[in-house]
C-alpha cells in the first residue's frame, strides 16, 4: 500500500504546476449536478485522463474534470464527477482524489449525490443534508493502510460530517428560502437499483436514503483530517409497497431540476467558509 504515497506526491506536483495548491475548499459534483459551474469563473479545467494516477470516469453522466475556479474572489477546486465501486475500481482508486486534495492543502470538502428516498417524508427533488451514514459497501478505503505515514488506522467516525459546515448549508437554505431536510445516507455497491425487500431492509437498519457513493470519500476525508459536509438530491421515491420502475434517465432528469437549488446552496455555503 506504500506505493500510494509516491503516486499522491506525483499527482500533487503535477497539479501544483497548474496552481491547484494552497486552496482550502473543494466540492464534488455528483450525478446530474453541474450548474454550480455556471456561477463561477473557471480558471483551469483538466480532464481526469490527463492527471497522473487518476482513474478514468466511466459513467456517461459524470464529466470527469478537475476544475480550478474563482468564487467571489475565493479559489475553489471542483471535481466534476467521481468514481464508484461498481465501475470496477478499488476503494484506494475511488478515494485517491480525496487524498490528493488533502496533499494540495484542502481543509473543507463539500459533496453532493443523487439518492433514492426511502423516508416517506421525502419527495422527488428534495435536498437532504446527510447527518450520518451507514456503510454497506463490501470494502473499506482504509483496509491495508497500516503504515504510520497514513496516520491513525482506527479513525473515529462519531461525527463524520462537520457541524460547522453543516450549519453553513442550513443557514444558506434559510437565507435562500430553500428547504433542506436531514437524514441518514446508506451507501451500497450497485449498479442495480434495490429490490422491495432490500428497501425494507435498508430502511429497517436506519437509513433514510440510499446511493452508491460518498461514504468512501467521507471516510478518507476523516482519516486525513478534512472537514466535510454532503447533500443528497432525492431522485426517486423508494416505497416498497408502491414501488414503480425507475430508469437512470428519469433519475438524471430529476437531479437536473434540483441542480440549480443545490448549486445556490453550495455557492453561498462555500463563500462563507473562510
Amino acid at each position: 500500500m506504500k506505493d500510494i504515497l509516491p503516486k499522491i506526491a506525483e499527482t500533487t506536483r503535477y497539479l501544483t504546476s497548474y496552481e491547484f495548491n494552497n486552496i482550502d475548499t473543494a466540492i464534488v459534483l455528483g450525478t446530474g449536478l453541474g450548474s454550480f459551474l455556471n456561477h463561477v469563473d473557471v480558471i483551469k479545467s483538466i480532464s481526469y485522463q490527463e492527471i497522473p494516477n487518476f482513474p478514468e470516469a466511466t459513467v456517461e453522466f459524470h464529466k470527469g474534470n478537475l476544475i480550478l475556479a474563482n468564487l467571489q474572489g475565493k479559489k475553489v477546486i471542483v471535481l466534476q464527477g467521481r468514481f464508484h465501486y461498481y465501475e470496477g475500481y478499488s476503494m484506494q482508486e475511488i478515494t485517491f482524489p480525496i487524498r490528493v486534495l488533502g496533499a494540495l492543502g484542502v481543509k473543507c470538502l463539500f459533496l453532493s449525490n443523487a439518492a433514492g428516498g426511502m423516508n416517506a417524508g421525502y419527495k422527488k427533488g428534495d435536498l437532504v443534508l446527510i447527518e450520518d451514514h451507514i456503510n454497506q459497501l463490501p470494502d473499506n478505503p482504509l483496509r491495508g493502510l497500516n503504515s504510520p505515514e497514513f496516520g491513525n488506522r482506527f479513525v473515529d467516525m462519531s461525527k463524520p460530517y462537520d457541524v460547522r459546515l453543516n450549519q453553513l448549508i442550513l443557514n444558506a437554505g434559510k437565507e435562500l428560502n430553500i428547504e433542506i431536510k436531514k437524514g441518514v445516507y446508506v451507501s451500497v455497491m450497485g449498479p442495480n437499483l434495490e429490490t422491495k425487500a432490500e428497501y425494507r431492509f435498508l430502511r429497517g437498519i436506519g437509513a433514510d436514503m440510499v446511493g452508491m457513493s460518498t461514504v468512501p470519500e467521507v471516510i478518507v476525508a476523516n482519516h486525513i483530517g478534512m472537514a466535510c459536509a454532503a447533500v443528497s438530491v432525492i431522485t426517486d421515491e423508494c416505497d416498497p409497497d408502491n414501488l414503480q420502475p425507475v430508469n437512470i434517465a428519469e433519475i438524471i432528469a430529476v437531479a437536473g431540476k434540483a441542480d440549480e437549488k443545490l448549486s445556490q446552496i453550495f455557492l453561498q455555503a462555500l463563500a462563507e467558509v473562510g
